[in-house]
């Protein structure tokens, strides 16, 4: 049996495979995104920049914690345990714009040699700022760029750092000036804090998006039951693998409110190769994985291809075979069995 096919097409771009190493420290500087691409990822996103000097001093004021099931400390030792949850403060990236873009444009270079691509991401803070680096962008000859509009840490950052859009007109109105702006694909990352993340993914469709990224990580609050102070000592962006069912739900919602010829990239809770199948059945084209690389390394991503590559092949499929495959069977509940009584074997036992 021949191999399976791990290609998707995230509008007219091809990528060799859906496992896309998402933006971060870790692929901040070179000897990570190299790490990223030696190890077989189909593109790698270039940790986010803007123009503000705050934004950059958030890095200097960040602090990690990854947390079990139990929301106890673990110690960061590249081997999380299952069921690992991030918790975080972040920022952009601490170089130069100018020596960010060369950075950029060097990596892609390399990708295109191994039939991948190094992608440009701007978290803008001023509009017409980031237009202005778009331009540089193309110009550079940047093959695509990331536009996140939905950074965890808008609210909680130093004011003017960076924006957190949850209106769809704002997002459609921001989608459109960059499409306006530069030819090059643009792929448009979303909050996760909105209550309708499938209208912000038709604004930016709508506005010209090549494709949406659904969805940013959630904020949140953990006190700390020994010291009984707040972990970090502030409020922090949380991610883990109970995320992936609540993005899956929008990621499904999107394709239905777009219709399935609008790309989609997940991120937010994948962790193995099975997930990465579970996002592209869920209606994704292709997958973002950022802090389980973080947390456990560049190892990850070679894991998670292989694993991959194993489900495809024993359901004898190829990755664009799967994309909307459980989207699309989805029913109302009305339309589920009648099962009478049904509820009663669930109960627990009353005999204490």
């Amino acid at each position: 049996m021949a191999a399976p096919d791990l290609a998707t097409s995230i509008g007219t771009t091809t990528l060799k495979n859906p496992l896309i190493c998402g933006a971060g420290e870790h692929v901040m500087l070179e000897d990570g995104l190299r790490a990223a691409l030696n190890a077989g990822a189909g593109a790698v996103i270039v940790k986010s920049i803007n123009e503000t000097r705050a934004g950059k001093e958030q890095l200097q004021r960040t602090d990690y914690t990854l947390l079990d099931t139990s929301w106890q400390p673990h110690p960061w030792d590249f081997h999380p345990p299952e069921g690992a949850s991030l918790l975080c403060r972040s920022g952009l990236a601490q170089q130069s714009f100018e020596d960010w873009l060369d950075l950029v444009v060097r990596m892609d270079r390399e990708a295109q040699v191994r039939d991948a691509y190094a992608i440009a991401s701007l978290i803008p803070a001023d509009i017409d700022n980031g237009l202005d680096l778009a331009r540089q962008i193309e110009q550079a000859g940047v093959r695509i760029l990331e536009v996140n509009v939905g950074a965890p840490h808008g609210e909680e950052a130093m004011k003017g750092a960076i924006l957190l859009e949850r209106d769809a007109g704002r997002v459609q109105h921001i989608t459109a000036a960059f499409r306006k702006a530069v030819k090059i694909p643009i792929w448009i990352k979303l909050t996760g804090q909105s209550s309708a993340i499938d209208s912000l993914a038709m604004a930016a469709r709508e506005g010209g998006a090549d494709a949406v990224t659904i969805m940013g990580r959630f904020m949140g609050f953990l006190p700390d039951t020994e010291t009984q102070a707040p972990m970090l000592g502030s409020r922090g962006a949380i991610g883990g693998p109970w995320a992936l069912p609540l993005t899956c739900h929008w990621i499904a919602k999107a394709r239905e409110k777009m219709g399935p010829d609008m790309p989609i990239i997940a991120t937010n809770g994948a962790r193995s190769g099975l997930d990465i199948a579970r996002f592209l059945l869920a209606g994704a084209s292709a997958v973002q994985m950022a802090s389980a690389i973080f947390t456990s390394g560049f190892p990850v991503i070679q894991e998670c291809l292989t694993e991959f590559t194993d489900y495809l092949t024993r359901k004898n499929m190829n990755a664009r075979d799967l994309i909307g495959v459980a989207a699309d069977k989805i029913e109302a509940y009305e339309k589920q069995p009648l099962r009478p009584d049904h509820w009663k074997t669930f109960l627990p036992d009353t005999g204490i």
